[in-house]
């Protein structure tokens, strides 16, 4: 088992920023830095947009947290809509095309958190940056949903491709054909543990060998390895003990967003369970390929991985010193909380030192 601080990074990275599945006091972390950007604009009265002061309380943990049905009534599925909004993740995008998220894939955070515990039963925006989300901030910051490049959609996805082949978001069929031969090759027609620690060394080396700015570090690095595990802990029946996800299963999360016929979400609360074999079974350390060059793979030492996870939490903050290098008003004091609340999330590590950008005060009560 994976320890609770890198269980906390890697269920914030694989859902974007929603820290809270894991960790339901710290769900505030999700609600500042999604909504911090799509709520920008204190000073611009005439927009149509909520202003947070402070991170609202966040979910709960369910009372129920067995298997049961979620493909049910309440939920049916229905094909996306012109203008609806959907990102990379297969899961939040099955979600919203179920209504457990609002279907136009808008969503807060605080909304996601309930959803994703509700229809697949895990202990924590989805799409595009959208008007409906509010206007954007002025740059360098991005205000692009999952989409963007470099913060939590990364390179050698199973099913969307890489940035750099200008589509990393939609269903790709080569890759899900790779998915499956793997599946048949290696796990009896099944997608398993032992064919997700295959396919993601054999899709790390595709893009080193593809794509001249492939990079593997920090945040995607973590990431890199947690989704190989996700289609295991999410996509697989309830009742069902084996650890199997079938062809058909998968091609109705992945391509269609949608939940299997008479599909029960997990039997237990999940997060991460597996990754840890996923890496292990073809080790592959931090870096990128130099000089814009294919096969030219040079590792970064100075990146975050499972040994130094702390760095993951270091880069995100670099991350948003960035994008948000001069911050005012609401933003600024949105950020500190926000940032205090990811520390605190990650302190396990006797070794993680708080990073106080922006001058920050050290003390929440200061804010």
């Amino acid at each position: 088992m994976l320890s609770k601080p890198l269980a906390l990074l890697l269920l914030w990275s694989t859902f974007g920023a929603t820290l809270s599945f894991a960790f339901p006091s710290l769900s505030g972390v999700a609600d500042g830095f999604q909504d911090l950007s799509a709520r920008w604009g204190k000073d611009k009265p005439n927009h149509d947009v909520r202003l947070v002061q402070n991170p609202p309380t966040p979910p709960g943990p369910p009372r129920y947290t067995g298997t049961k049905l979620v493909n049910d009534r309440q939920h049916p599925w229905k094909p996306v809509k012109a203008g609806d909004i959907r990102g990379p993740c297969p899961a939040l995008n099955t979600l919203a095309n179920h209504g457990y998220i609002p279907r136009n894939g808008v969503a807060s955070p605080s909304e996601i958190v309930n959803a994703v515990q509700e229809g697949l039963n895990s202990n924590n925006n989805i799409g595009l940056k959208t008007r409906r989300t509010g206007p954007s901030p002025p740059p360098p910051a991005e205000a692009g949903g999952l989409n963007v490049h470099g913060t939590f959609e990364g390179d050698a996805s199973l099913t969307r491709g890489d940035a750099s082949f200008g589509d990393n978001h939609n269903f790709n069929q080569t890759l899900f054909n790779k998915f499956t031969d793997f599946s048949n090759r290696y796990g009896g027609g099944f997608y398993d543990i032992t064919v997700a620690g295959e396919l993601r060394y054999s899709l790390i080396q595709d893009s080193i060998s593809t794509n001249p700015n492939f990079t593997l570090k920090n945040i995607g690095y973590i990431v890199a390895y947690s989704i190989s595990a996700l289609p295991i802990n999410f996509f697989v029946d309830g009742r069902r003990t084996d650890g199997k996800l079938s062809i058909p299963d998968a091609r109705s999360f992945f391509k269609y967003g949608k939940f299997p016929r008479d599909f029960y979400r997990a039997a237990q609360p999940v997060a991460n369970e597996g990754t840890d074999k996923v890496f292990l079974a073809h080790p592959v350390m931090p870096g990128g390929n130099a000089d814009g060059k294919v096969n030219n793979y040079v590792l970064d030492p100075t990146s975050a991985d499972f040994n130094n996870v702390c760095r993951a939490y270091e880069s995100v903050v670099a991350q948003v010193q960035e994008l948000y290098p001069n911050p005012t008003g609401l933003l600024r004091k949105n950020l500190i909380k926000n940032l205090q609340y990811l520390y605190i999330g990650a302190q396990d590590y006797d070794s993680l030192n708080l990073v106080v950008p922006f001058d920050l005060l050290s003390s929440l009560d200061t804010v």
